[in-house]
């Protein structure tokens, strides 16, 4: 096969891979947990749209056939991708838009060869564009990556779904159902009885819908007192990996008193030195403890914001990107 005949391959491969990019980056606007990576994301989206008008053009111009099939074909497969994923946690998801990137990136630093090799400049031009968008991109999933590896929250939600699933996928390992029980224990009615009787541990990696009946039980009916009082329990019976599972329900809910937050007196704060306060933490799990906090009180963007962009330089950190 000839090296010109290669680099048509190539830019027809990165035409679908790029459109495919585009929509992903779109479906993942919505789960952006603040203004600033909607912005982002949204920024990107466009970006790749751009990419793909410029690999287009290019691939026409050496005579390739006009594209009109493959833009269908990208966004076809970005839905499919988008709706598989939903029966998977939020870093499988994750992990697939990364493995998309490092696929994109090293197609990119192949077709700059071909075309060196090609004695092409416009094509190598091209190439290096795409490869140094997705070296950012790979920078960022991987920091997104680290930051829900830190205990998040990461710069992307979860959908209900992958809530879902990624409680599901973690069931095997925590003392679920003792805190279960003991939930459980502190509903009042018989009708609540019945229906927690139901949700089983043993039986939620199977049935997503019955996990969803449960959390959505639990969140309804006193959860902060419940999860307190499973805590409160387990303790007593020395039960402390339980109990510091409650713990972290209740941190993860938001359900957490003023004086457990890390900055003391934070909700005397102003706004810009509660945003302040918030950016020097360093401790991952104090900053989701602030995060959650701050989101079901105040929710002040500028202080979420603020804590993300600290918990984005420690994850930084601990996969050794530069800030």
């Amino acid at each position: 096969m000839t090296d010109h005949a290669k680099i048509v391959n190539q830019l027809r491969a990165l035409v679908l891979l790029t459109q495919t990019e585009e929509q992903v980056a779109r479906t993942r606007v919505s789960q952006a947990r603040t203004d600033a990576v909607r912005r982002e994301l949204t920024q990107n989206a466009d970006n790749a749209a751009e990419r793909t008008r410029l690999i287009t053009a290019e691939l026409r111009e050496l005579g390739g056939v006009p594209d009109v099939v493959t833009p269908v074909v990208g966004r076809l497969s970005a839905v499919l991708k988008a709706t598989f994923e939903q029966a998977e946690p939020l870093e499988e998801a994750l992990l697939q838009d990364l493995s998309l990137e490092h696929q994109l990136h090293d197609r990119a630093t192949y077709l700059k060869v071909l075309g060196q090799a090609a004695g092409l400049a416009k094509v190598e031009r091209l190439a290096e564009g795409l490869v140094a968008a997705h070296e950012a991109t790979i920078e960022w999933l991987t920091v997104v990556l680290a930051e829900e590896a830190l205990g998040g929250p990461a710069a992307l939600q979860a959908t209900p779904f992958q809530q879902v699933a990624g409680v599901a996928a973690r069931a095997a390992n925590a003392p679920y159902r003792f805190v279960a029980n003991r939930v459980n224990e502190a509903l009042d009615t018989a009708q609540q009885r019945r229906e927690a009787a139901g949700d089983r541990l043993g039986e939620v990696a199977g049935k997503a819908s019955t996990l969803t009946d449960a959390v959505r039980e639990t969140l309804s009916v006193g959860r902060a007192a419940t999860l307190r009082r499973a805590e409160r329990i387990a303790r007593r019976e020395g039960n402390r990996e339980a109990a510091d599972a409650a713990k972290a329900a209740r941190e993860e809910l938001g359900d957490v008193t003023a004086d457990e937050l890390p900055v003391k007196g934070f909700d005397s704060l102003s706004t810009s030195d509660a945003a302040k306060a918030a950016k020097a933490l360093r401790d991952p799990h104090a900053i989701r403890v602030l995060i959650r906090y701050e989101e079901t009180h105040k929710n002040r963007s500028s202080v979420v914001s603020a804590a993300q962009v600290a918990l984005a330089e420690v994850a930084k950190e601990a996969v050794g990107v530069d800030s």
